[in-house]
């Protein structure tokens, strides 16, 4: 008698790594819950920050049916966030990663992870801080991670954020977007925006650059 196939159905594969290359190196971001970022060094895997430069190898790299398989274990609102951006979608999992408690506040305001996930190059450090991150998210909430990113700390910049229904910005839009926002004239344009495409915002950021 041939032995049946009691495997359900419904069983959810095994978890698996996002795995790509950069610079002839094989990296990766291991399965959630525990998401470390790793680089192959001979026939073991070393922790480290993914550099700008990888993860922008690491967005065209890992393709569409990878995040299916990878997102079936992350968390309907995690899933939910990490959906809402195409390029940055893999800089989002590493803040994800990095700031856990961080989570709430980006779930709610996703533009900000972008400003996050270039905070080395927004702020001019070498290395990645995101215990300082933590910290200072700890003491100020996201008030203070405004004001730690050189963002003005209030709650119209929050809501200017919130609106920004395109949250997946580009690298070269943080910098013009974070100087415009000190400006009087640009916050009351922006506010009084019901909602803020991706093509306002280049729009925007290209008269800035003018």
């Amino acid at each position: 008698m041939a032995r049946m196939n009691t495997r359900p159905r419904s069983e959810v594969p095994p978890p698996v790594s996002l795995v790509w290359a950069h610079d002839g190196v094989l990296r990766r971001a291991s399965p959630w819950p525990e998401v470390r970022f790793e680089r192959q060094a001979g026939n073991t895997w070393r922790e480290g920050d993914a550099s700008e430069e990888s993860l922008a190898s690491a967005a065209s790299a890992i393709s569409l049916n990878a995040w299916v398989k990878y997102l079936e274990y992350v968390p309907a609102a995690e899933r939910a966030f990490l959906g809402r951006f195409r390029v940055g979608r893999i800089a989002a999992l590493q803040v994800l990663a990095r700031c856990p408690e961080v989570a709430a506040d980006l779930i709610e305001t996703p533009a900000l992870a972008p400003f996050l996930a270039a905070h080395q190059s927004l702020r001019g450090t070498p290395a990645g801080r995101w215990a300082e991150i933590n910290a200072v998210h700890e003491r100020g909430g996201i008030f203070g991670l405004l004001e730690w990113l050189g963002l003005p700390a209030s709650r119209q910049t929050l809501a200017i954020l919130q609106q920004i229904t395109e949250p997946d910005l580009p690298l070269r839009f943080l910098e013009p977007l974070r100087s415009s926002l000190w400006e009087p004239e640009t916050i009351w344009d922006l506010q009084h925006s019901p909602a803020i495409s991706g093509r306002q915002l280049e729009r925007f950021c290209h008269a800035l650059a003018a």
